[in-house]
């Protein structure tokens, strides 16, 4: 196992990460701009408001995009599962 087998291997780990991660955190995001937004238009400053809309949003995300999530998982598994006899020289 070389060093830039590791750092390859790092490497796609965390894009996967951030492949799997960056639609939920962005509805998450837009959700809670846009609540705020109503809060300070309407000047209702309660903190609790916004919990229901970002849950109810990040299910219909999950619904939405879970198989293809779960599909990226399942390949970059396989990927690292079928490279398994690289890691011993």
């Amino acid at each position: 196992m070389t060093e830039s087998f590791v750092l390859s291997l790092a490497q796609n780990s965390i894009q996967v990460m951030l492949v799997l991660a960056a639609p939920v955190l962005i509805i998450s995001l837009v959700i809670g701009v846009l609540i705020s937004l109503v809060q300070a238009a309407t000047q209702i400053n309660e903190v609790t408001l916004t919990f229901i809309p970002k849950i109810v949003g990040i299910v219909a995300v999950l619904i939405i995009l879970g198989s293809w999530m779960l599909q990226q998982l399942l390949v970059f598994t396989s990927q690292l599962f079928t490279s398994l006899p690289n890691f011993v020289n």
